[in-house]
């Protein structure tokens, strides 16, 4: 990935909270900044979460979330972090994030990726995704996801 495939970016200042006793964020918050990023994803599409997943009978639910350390963020970093859909399958969505400290693009701290699931909101059993979905998500993204139906 590249900085400039995301089309989406967030700034977020380091608190000083979020640091452990070595000065640097500790490794837990990454994933709180992750949450945050695909919250406003979801904005930033028009989307609701969960209002409008609700509405068409789904919801999501982490299947899986794994990050890569390359660099540490430390107290007052501003980072841009940025998020994408990298892949929409029949019933899950990979999504991707890279952290960087703001205008330092050549090499993400952080990257991530998070996988979920589409599902009943009531049985938690995989759905597959609704088309309009589909299009509201790949119509948003410079580079447009992978998608599988099957």
């Amino acid at each position: 990935m590249a900085y400039a495939d995301y089309r989406h970016r967030l700034s977020l200042r380091v608190r000083w909270a979020e640091v452990d006793m070595q000065g640097v964020v500790f490794n837990g918050h990454y994933l709180t900044y992750c949450d945050v990023c695909i919250t406003e994803y979801w904005r930033a599409t028009g989307l609701r979460y969960p209002d409008d997943f609700l509405a068409r009978g789904s919801d999501l639910f982490v299947r899986k979330a794994s990050l890569r350390y390359d660099a540490a963020a430390v107290y007052d970093d501003e980072l841009e972090i940025c998020g994408r859909t990298a892949r929409i399958g029949r019933s899950s969505l990979r999504f991707v994030i890279e952290m960087f400290r703001r205008g330092q693009h050549a090499e993400p701290l952080v990257d991530a990726e998070l996988v979920y699931v589409n599902a009943d909101p009531v049985s938690k059993t995989a759905l597959p995704w609704p088309e309009d979905l589909r299009t509201i998500l790949h119509d948003f993204e410079t580079v447009k996801p992978e998608q599988a139906h099957g």
